[in-house]
C-alpha cells in the first residue's frame, strides 16, 4: 500500500474533526465581543484597576487601549522558569511605549520531572498539565483582556498553557520562551556517570558533581527532551517569534526578543488563537516532532492540545506522519549534541527551510507573523542594538548534528507505533541503534520501578529479557515517567544482554538507547493484556516492523490479569482520586479533560 501524503493525512484529520471543530469555532465566536472590558459594571472595573499605579488607572479607563494578560510559570526553584521573573516588567514597559497595558493575570504551577523522577511526587506530573490548563483559564476568566502572553517552557507546562489558551480561543496569544541554559559537561559524560553509579563504580558524591556540572545554571536542560520538544512544536505551530526557542536566557538578544514580543502584540495583534490554530498547524507540529526525533510525551500532549481546539488526532496520524518524514537531527538522547550545538549548526531555521522545500510542511497555515512559515527560516540577531532577522544558513554547519532532506539520518521519523496482541504502544526509535530494533526474549514482570532496581542491585538481571511493568498508566498511578530505569537497562545492554521494556507508563523525553514500548494501550487497569503477561512468556518487540507480541504460550490471553498492587502512597493519590477515575488511556490524551 502506498504511503499517504501530507495532504492525505491532513485531510483525514480535518474530515473526522468537522463536527467538533465547527462546535469549537462556534463557541469562541459566540464569546468574542460578547463581554469586553467596556461592558463591565463600574464595581467590576474598580476591582480590576485597584492595584494599578495612579498613572495607569487613568490610562486603563480608556477602554480603546488594549489590556493584555500575562500568565507565567515563574518560580525560582526551577532553572527553566527562573528567567521569567523579569519578563512581566519588560513586557509591561514595552507595551506602554505603544499605548497598551498589561496585567499579571495569574501564575500556574510548574513542577520538574527531573526532581520528582522515581519518587511519589512524580504521580502528580501528568495531572499537573490539566491543573495548569484550568489555572490558565481561571486567570483569563475576568473578561478584561484583549490578548495574552504565555510564559512557560517545560514538560507539562507548555501543553497546559496551550490547552488553557485554546479554551479562551477568542483571544490572541503569543508564547514567550526562556531558552536553554548554556552547555555544561557533555551528555555522554553525564550518562556515563549515571551508568557507573548504577554499577557501584563511582560514589554518590561523584555522581552529584557530574549532575551539577550538567544542570548548572538558569534555562532549560540542554538535552532534547520534552521541554525543548515543546519549544520546537510551539514554533512550528506559529506561536513564537521566529527562532526564539533556543536563545540563551539573560542575554541582550533574549531581552530584545521579549521586547519584540510585546511590540508585535501591540502593533500587529495576531488573529485569535482558536481561529489561528487549525489542523494544518497541528500537523506541522507533528512533522517537526518526527523530523527532530522529539519526545514521546507529545503523543499524549498533542492529542489533548488538538482536542481543545476541536481537532481529533490519534496515534495512526503520528505513525503516518513518521512514515513520510525524514529524521534530520541527532540531538541527545538521539545523538551526542545538545540544543545549543543544534542551534549553532543551523537550528530550527534550517530544519524548517528543508521541510518547506520538500513539501513536508503546510505553508498556507496562519501564524502570529501572518500566513506561512517563511519567517521561521530566518534567525534573529542584535545588530547595533536593534533586533534584525536574517536568512538562516543554507547548509548544515555540522552534518553530525543536523542534515538536509536529501541526506537524512533516517528516511522516516523518530517515533513509531507498535501493534500486536499486547495492545498498541509508541517507541522512540531515533535513539536506538539498528542492532537493537528487534528483541525477542523471555518476559520478566516487575511490580514497580523500585522492584526492577532492587533485582538489578541483587544481581538477578544478568540475562536476556524484556522487562514488563504494568499498572503504570494514568488510572493506576498518574502515569509517572520511569526514567530511573534507563541507566540500569543501558548498563545491561552495554554488558551484551538483549534487553527491552514494555509498560503502560511513560519514559522521559530524555530516554533512549534501550528499546522501550511505552504508553501501552489499553492500560492494565482498563483490562489491557499487558497485565496478563507472566515471567517466562516469550515476547517480541520489533521496532522496525512495528510489532509488539506475546509469542508463547498461545493461551496467555485467557489468563486472569495480575492483581493491581499500589507500590507507594503518593501525596497526590487522595487529591487527584477523582481525576484518576476520569483518566482514560494514553492513546486518547491520558485524561478526559478537553473539548
Amino acid at each position: 500500500m502506498p504511503k499517504k501524503t501530507l495532504e492525505d493525512i491532513t485531510k483525514s484529520i480535518i474530515e473526522r474533526s468537522k463536527p467538533t471543530r465547527e462546535a469549537y469555532l462556534e463557541r469562541i465566536a459566540g464569546h468574542s465581543g460578547k463581554i469586553a472590558r467596556k461592558d463591565l459594571g463600574c464595581a467590576n472595573l474598580a476591582h480590576t484597576y485597584a492595584s494599578l499605579p495612579e498613572h495607569l488607572k487613568d490610562a486603563i479607563k480608556d477602554t480603546n487601549k488594549p489590556n493584555f494578560a500575562i500568565i507565567s510559570a515563574y518560580n525560582d526553584m526551577l532553572s527553566a522558569h527562573q528567567p521569567f521573573k523579569t519578563y512581566p516588567d519588560i513586557l509591561k514597559e514595552t507595551l506602554s511605549e505603544h499605548g497598551a497595558i498589561a496585567q499579571f493575570a495569574g501564575g500556574v504551577p510548574a513542577m520538574c520531572d527531573g526532581i520528582t523522577q522515581g519518587y511519589a511526587g512524580m504521580e502528580l506530573s501528568l495531572f499537573s498539565r490539566d491543573v495548569i490548563a484550568m489555572s490558565t483559564a481561571i486567570a483569563l476568566s475576568h473578561n478584561v483582556f484583549d490578548g495574552a502572553f504565555y510564559l512557560g517552557v517545560c514538560d507539562k507546562i507548555v501543553p497546559g498553557l496551550l490547552m488553557g489558551a485554546l479554551s479562551f480561543g477568542h483571544l490572541p496569544a503569543i508564547f514567550v520562551p526562556s531558552g536553554p541554559m548554556t552547555s555544561g559537561i557533555s551528555n555522554a559524560q553525564k550518562s556515563k556517570a549515571r551508568e557507573l553509579f548504577a554499577q557501584g563504580k563511582v560514589s554518590r558524591q561523584d555522581l552529584l558533581e557530574s549532575e551539577m556540572q550538567s544542570y548548572h545554571s538558569v534555562g532549560t536542560c540542554t538535552f532534547y527532551g520534552t521541554a525543548n520538544s515543546n519549544q520546537m512544536m510551539v514554533e512550528l505551530m506559529g506561536l513564537h517569534l521566529p527562532n526564539s526557542a533556543f536563545i540563551n536566557p539573560n542575554t541582550p538578544l533574549r531581552k530584545a526578543l521579549i521586547q519584540q514580543a510585546a511590540t508585535h502584540m501591540a502593533q500587529h495583534t495576531p488573529k485569535p488563537i482558536g481561529q489561528m490554530i487549525s489542523a494544518k498547524n497541528i500537523v506541522n507540529a507533528m512533522v517537526g516532532l518526527m523530523a527532530t526525533g522529539g519526545s514521546t510525551n507529545h503523543t499524549i500532549h498533542l492529542i489533548a492540545i488538538a482536542k481543545m481546539a476541536g481537532i481529533i488526532l490519534n496515534w495512526d496520524d503520528f505513525d503516518a506522519i513518521s512514515s513520510i518524514t525524514p529524521l534530520l537531527t541527532k540531538i541527545y538522547p538521539n545523538g551526542k549534541a545538545d540544543v545549543n550545538q543544534f542551534e549553532v549548526a543551523g537550528g530550527l531555521a534550517f530544519v524548517v527551510r528543508e521541510l518547506l522545500q520538500a513539501g513536508l510542511l503546510h505553508e498556507d497555515c496562519e501564524t502570529i507573523m501572518g500566513i506561512g512559515l517563511e519567517p521561521y527560516t530566518q534567525n534573529p540577531f542584535l545588530i547595533g542594538g536593534k533586533l534584525t532577522y536574517q536568512v538562516g544558513t543554507q547548509e548544515s554547519l555540522n552534518t553530525e548534528v543536523v542534515r538536509g532532506v536529501k541526506e537524512p539520518f533516517s528516511p522516516d521519523g523518530g517515533l513509531k507505533v507498535l501493534k500486536g496482541n499486547i495492545g498498541r504502544a509508541v517507541i522512540k526509535i531515533s535513539a536506538i541503534k539498528p542492532e537493537h530494533y528487534k528483541i525477542q526474549a523471555p518476559a520478566l514482570v516487575f511490580k514497580s520501578q523500585q522492584d526492577l532496581i532492587d533485582r538489578f542491585n541483587n544481581q538477578e538481571l544478568q540475562r536476556d529479557f524484556i522487562a514488563v511493568l504494568p499498572y503504570q498508566g494514568p488510572r493506576a498511578n498518574g502515569m509517572p515517567e520511569l526514567h530511573k530505569l534507563t541507566p540500569i537497562l543501558g548498563t545491561l545492554q552495554d554488558q551484551g544482554f538483549k534487553v527491552a521494556l514494555i509498560t503502560d507508563g511513560r519514559m522521559s523525553g530524555a530516554s533512549g538507547k534501550v528499546p522501550a514500548a511505552i504508553h501501552v494501550s489499553p492500560e492494565a487497569l482498563l483490562g489491557g493484556h499487558i497485565a496478563k503477561i507472566q515471567e517466562g512468556d516469550l515476547l517480541l518487540l520489533d521496532a522496525k516492523e512495528g510489532i509488539l507480541e506475546v509469542l508463547e504460550p498461545k493461551e496467555w490471553q485467557n489468563r486472569e490479569s495480575q492483581p493491581f498492587e499500589r507500590a507507594s502512597v503518593g501525596s497526590g493519590r487522595e487529591l487527584f482520586g477523582g481525576f484518576r477515575q476520569l483518566a482514560s488511556s494514553a492513546e486518547s490524551g491520558a485524561t478526559s479533560f478537553g473539548f
